[in-house]
């Protein structure tokens, strides 16, 4: 599984590029606007940190502007995926936009048969929000097998499952398990995964009996 990581913080985006655990970022003008900085400039900054695909949302509703906004967001770096919203207006410039060779994640991702014609428009990504599907008593979950499983019976079908809207580390075990490609993740969430009580405990007790020898390694 791939681990992108959602946010538009660039130095928290440069402390987890660091570890070599990082494939790419999504954005939305949401949290960029949590920065307070201009939203193009923030973009070509995160692109300029990750080689992975990095998603940059377009604003319009409407698909010719989306395009045109696309084009814009896509020529900044050569590793922008244009992020659309799953509607009619947003599949068509899913469609124009990876037939020019621009990578798009289609997002707001809620049915399998959403996400269906996201992948016969050619999307690069389509993105399954499992938290806001928990949210209203649904099983996030089982729209992801369910995606995994019209996916796999369509090897034609080259769209990758981007697990999104992520709230916890149970939430990425389970997506990885359903079959998802990429899990999206809050930095706080993918810091999250490489800690275990009983990892620290035990480290404290190495520590403890290494301390009692008097021994130094440097």
């Amino acid at each position: 599984m791939k681990f992108f990581v959602d946010t538009a913080d660039v130095a928290e985006i440069r402390e987890l590029a660091e570890t070599g655990l990082l494939d790419g970022v999504t954005t939305n003008p949401s949290l960029i606007a949590k920065t307070g900085r201009d939203f193009l400039e923030v973009v070509k900054e995160i692109c300029a940190v990750v080689e992975g695909p990095v998603s940059a949302e377009v604003t319009a509703l409407d698909s010719a502007t989306m395009i045109a906004e696309g084009r814009k967001l896509a020529g900044l770096a050569k590793n922008i995926a244009v992020k659309v919203p799953l509607t009619w207006d947003g599949l068509k410039a899913c469609k124009a936009l990876t037939s020019e060779g621009t990578m798009v994640n289609v997002t707001l991702c809620f049915s399998a048969n959403q996400a269906l014609l996201a992948a016969k428009a050619g999307a690069t990504f389509v993105s399954p929000f499992i938290g806001r599907l928990d949210d209203l008593n649904l099983d996030g979950m089982e729209l992801i097998r369910e995606i995994r499983e019209i996916y796999d019976n369509y090897p034609a079908l080259q769209t990758e499952i981007l697990a999104a809207s992520i709230r916890n580390a149970n939430h990425v075990k389970e997506s990885a398990l359903a079959g998802a490609d990429v899990a999206t993740v809050p930095p706080a969430v993918l810091k999250g995964l490489a800690t275990h009580p009983l990892t620290d405990k035990g480290l404290e007790m190495f520590l403890s009996d290494w301390k009692k020898t008097g021994q130094k390694i440097l």
